[in-house]
């Protein structure tokens, strides 16, 4: 299935932007200042500069009004016509400041231009007009000049009116300001160019500070990532402002503590390590000849004294525990230096199922579900290691019966191992794979060594694969007993670090020799 390229492209673009959200952040904290300061200044500008132009032109045009009224009505007779009307109301039209004169009587309506009649004059202002001004300062009853601003077919204009005289006419004078319009919208385009302009510099001034102060974050991310992948002797250059310095200083002084810590606890492991390792080998030859002696020991003691013959089993019993702790300890050694082998085979695990249990003398006691056929790339020895750990542990600590199935699952080989006790405590669980780890805390003298699982779980990771510890469900619904899970890949990825050798060991069919942590004998899996 194939996707468009602008969908393949949104996962890194999503991904800069969380790499750069800093960033993006600090520039629009700064767009967003300069925005509000820019829109501030400039609509308090806007507002100013219009209301200045405005009144500028209101009271030029009023004026002017007043002033052409006083003029020109005055040469009117009392009861003048409507000739004599509109001859004045030109008259002051073309003398003014380019604006339209309506002069009203009772019985007549006098207008310098026909577009502008006396039904646009507003109804509040008529009424402003004609009645007199009771709380004016001037004399009593003097009629006064009023003005509104009003929209007429999308033209802005100023509508002035006055009584002239008590007894003459009505004058309006309509003045447009489609010229202070334009004014006024040439100065806001002025002014959202010059508030762009603004914002794009304080993006700019956004991104340079941001490189400044970002770049030596950057550098301390990146450090901080190695020392994380283990580069210990990453260190910064201690440069720039005062609080980048310190931070670059901190992080050295912290880098050079955390490497004197990891060399002194590696240190100290691989010398523990080491003598483990030089302890179990030095331990090797004493028990290669003390256990030549206690087999021929076992064999005499139905000879011996009845006095004596239990202290010679005793000794037979603790002399093959010491030497199966002491192969244990060294496998285990040889798993935390990365040195442990896998020869790997293709077998049926069928057959080696079948030769680990015969080999063991256990066959009475599991029940087997394995079917012929499923065959698998693994080192039989340390699958027979693991195997045996697990039933040996399930007949030891569980209870009868003891299941274990064989299955393919895609491209995994799963053996599952149940047994028919009470189950595994739930605070036991995470710690069942745990070296030297015993549920019981009485039972510290026993014959398991507590590495038997923690050795079956290294052996099935080295092959890639997983060992997981859970609880079954009884026929009643409760708790049932242990279940043991081994998933192992078919053909398994070894990591790096263990070898492989591709056409060693024993063939299909035949039987490993039992490994470390897996003796012969009844009984003797290892313990958790």
């Amino acid at each position: 299935m194939s996707w468009p390229a602008s969908r393949l492209r949104l996962p890194s673009l999503a991904r800069r932007l969380r790499l750069t959200s800093l960033r993006i952040r600090l520039i629009a904290v700064f767009a967003l200042v300069a925005l509000a300061a820019a829109v501030s200044a400039s609509g308090i500008a806007y507002w100013l500069n219009r209301d200045a132009v405005l009144k500028r032109t209101q009271d030029s045009a009023l004026a002017d009004f007043r002033s052409q009224l006083s003029r020109d009505i005055t040469d009117l007779p009392l009861q003048p016509s409507c000739d004599q009307l509109r001859q004045v109301a030109a008259l002051i039209a073309h003398s003014g400041l380019n604006y339209a004169v309506v002069l009203v009587q009772p019985d007549c309506v006098a207008t310098s231009n026909p577009a502008f009649p006396a039904s646009l004059v507003p109804t509040a202002l008529q009424h402003s007009v004609t009645t007199p001004c009771v709380h004016c300062t001037a004399a009593p009853h003097q009629y006064h000049l009023f003005w509104q601003r009003q929209t007429l077919n999308g033209t802005p204009f100023l509508i002035g009116g006055t009584q002239v005289l008590p007894t003459g006419p009505t004058a309006y004078m309509f003045k447009s300001l489609e010229d202070e319009r334009k004014d006024m919208d040439s100065l806001a385009w002025s002014l959202g160019i010059a508030t762009l302009l603004a914002l794009v510099g304080s993006a700019l001034l956004a991104q340079a500070a941001a490189s400044t102060v970002l770049r030596p974050v950057a550098r301390l991310g990146e450090a901080a990532r190695q020392l994380g992948a283990g580069r210990l002797d990453t260190r910064l250059e201690v440069r720039g402002a005062a609080e980048l310095a310190d931070l670059s200083q901190t992080f050295n002084q912290t880098a050079e503590s955390l490497q004197a810590q990891v060399e002194e606890l590696s240190t100290r492991e691989h010398a523990s390590r080491r003598f483990v390792a030089d302890m179990s080998h030095e331990l090797r030859t004493p028990l290669t000849a003390m256990t030549a002696v206690t087999d021929i020991l076992e064999d005499e003691a139905d000879t011996l004294d009845p006095m004596i013959a239990p202290a010679v089993r005793l000794v037979v019993s603790e002399t093959r525990r010491l030497t199966e702790l002491v192969e244990n300890l060294m496998e285990v050694t040889r798993f935390d230096a990365g040195t442990a082998k896998v020869v790997l085979d293709e077998i049926d695990i069928s057959d080696l199922l079948t030769s680990c249990i015969d080999t063991r003398a256990w066959l009475d006691a599991v029940d087997v579900d394995a079917p012929r056929g499923i065959v698998a790339r693994v080192d039989p020895r340390r699958v027979d290691v693991i195997l045996a750990n697990l039933i040996g542990n399930a007949l030891k600590h569980g209870g009868s019966p003891v299941r274990v199935q064989v299955r393919a699952e895609g491209p995994d080989l799963v053996v599952r191992v149940a047994d028919g006790g009470p189950g595994i405590p739930e605070d036991v669980l995470p710690h069942v794979f745990d070296r030297f780890f015993k549920a019981d805390a009485a039972r510290r003298r026993s014959e398991g060594s507590g590495l038997g699982l923690s050795i079956a779980a290294e052996n099935a990771r080295i092959h890639g694969g997983t060992i997981t510890a859970a609880n079954g469900e009884s026929v009643d619904g409760g708790p049932g007993g242990a279940v043991f899970t081994l998933r192992l890949p078919m053909t398994p990825a070894v990591e790096a670090g263990h070898p492989l050798a591709a056409d060693g060991g024993p063939k299909s069919g035949t039987a490993p020799q039992p490994g470390p942590g897996a003796e012969p004998g009844a009984g003797k899996g290892e313990s958790t």
